[in-house]
């Protein structure tokens, strides 16, 4: 059984900050660990499972921030930022047979986490055949169109939401909820417990069901915060500048959805 994980860190337990997030702070190597913490809880879960190969993709900001030593021996880790248009998935292949998703977060707009965003802090909303969509929803049709499963997310309690409506039947853990600029959180400890257990459990559950649906065509609409930016990256081929900011772009394929936003929200 092979295992595809995408960690981000701005729906790890406890995170309440940027400065938690932003490698540039001194609070983002406590974070850091954390987000580790949790990565390493999935592969233990996932190992439980029977799972013979795990990859990590490091798809937080840089895509640097996991400590390497603290992960598993048959676990493999894919940093950086090739440039695909898979992105924070990158590196998924037919061949793998579920995905996983820790450290998630609230899409661009929500309120439901301090650090909500989508993608960039450029974006006030990401519009995907008219719903306002997260990284998430992004990352778990990129895994739909190799035919991988998403099974297990964790992160706040809205993105947790967000993807029981996505996935049907998707186990979730929800770390934390927002209040304006605070966050409750339950402990980093009772995190990686639940995360652990949640993992071994999704894995032991026919996890080849949880495949969302990839039917076009699509229509991505790119709400930028200046629109300056929407003036920009207008010029993309097949790109349309519209009212309040926002940006257009149609086609039948989804990947070509997903170049698109490799190039729109650079």
């Amino acid at each position: 059984m092979k295992i595809f994980i995408s960690a981000d860190i701005e729906g790890t337990a406890g995170i309440a900050h940027w400065d938690e997030a932003e490698r540039t702070h001194a609070d983002y190597q406590e974070f850091r660990e954390l987000m580790t913490a949790e990565v390493v809880a999935a592969c233990e879960g996932a190992r439980a499972a029977g799972a013979t190969e795990i990859m990590v993709k490091d798809a937080h900001d840089s895509g640097r921030n996991l400590r390497l030593d603290r992960l598993p021996a048959y676990a493999r880790v894919m940093r950086g930022w090739s440039g695909h248009p898979d992105s924070m998935m990158f590196g998924l292949s037919p061949d793998f047979t579920a995905c996983l998703y820790t450290g998630y977060h609230a899409k661009a707009g929500s309120e439901a986490n301090p650090l909500a965003h989508t993608s960039t802090l450029r974006i006030s909303r990401l519009l995907l055949n008219g719903a306002v969509v997260s990284e998430f929803t992004m990352n778990a049709l990129c895994a739909a169109r190799y035919r991988v499963p998403s099974v297990f997310l964790s992160g706040d309690a809205e993105i947790c939401a967000d993807a029981q409506a996505l996935v049907p039947g998707i186990a979730t853990v929800a770390t934390l909820e927002g209040f304006g600029r605070a966050a409750l959180s339950i402990s980093p400890a009772r995190a990686r417990e639940a995360i652990r257990d949640g993992v071994e459990a999704a894995l032991s559950a026919a996890p080849s069901e949880r495949i969302p649906g990839l039917e076009g065509p699509f229509e991505v609409v790119v709400e930028f915060a200046n629109p300056t930016d929407a003036w920009r990256v207008s010029w993309y081929p097949g790109a349309e500048l519209r009212k309040d900011r926002s940006v257009a772009f149609k086609a039948a394929e989804f990947f070509e959805i997903q170049r698109a936003l490799r190039f729109l929200t650079a």
